[in-house]
């Protein structure tokens, strides 16, 4: 499997791999850099791997890029949440 590049791939990244990426982008205080997260992540991972689901967390809008900063824009917000369900359905 080739990704945008055009580079070989080496392997698929696994699901906690890719939910400790998504766990980090969440608990940023701020928005880092590809580079910053990378680095904080608190298991060490290959970079090509890390590019590799920052690709995916992108492609399913679960991230989103301003400028170099990576901002986590999924809806997985509790206020949203607690929202849906006291709001007025509507046939």
């Amino acid at each position: 499997m080739a990704t945008q590049e055009g580079s070989k791939v080496l392997h698929e990244p696994k699901l906690d791999t890719i939910l400790m990426v998504e766990k980090a982008i969440k608990e940023a205080r701020d928005y880092p850099t590809r580079v910053e997260l990378w680095k904080s992540l608190p298991r060490k991972i290959q970079y090509q791997t890390f590019k590799r689901i920052l690709e995916y967390l992108e492609a399913s809008n679960k991230i989103t890029f301003n400028g170099k900063a990576i901002v986590w824009c999924a809806v997985d917000n509790q206020k949203l949440k607690n929202l849906l369900k006291t709001a007025v359905k509507v046939r």
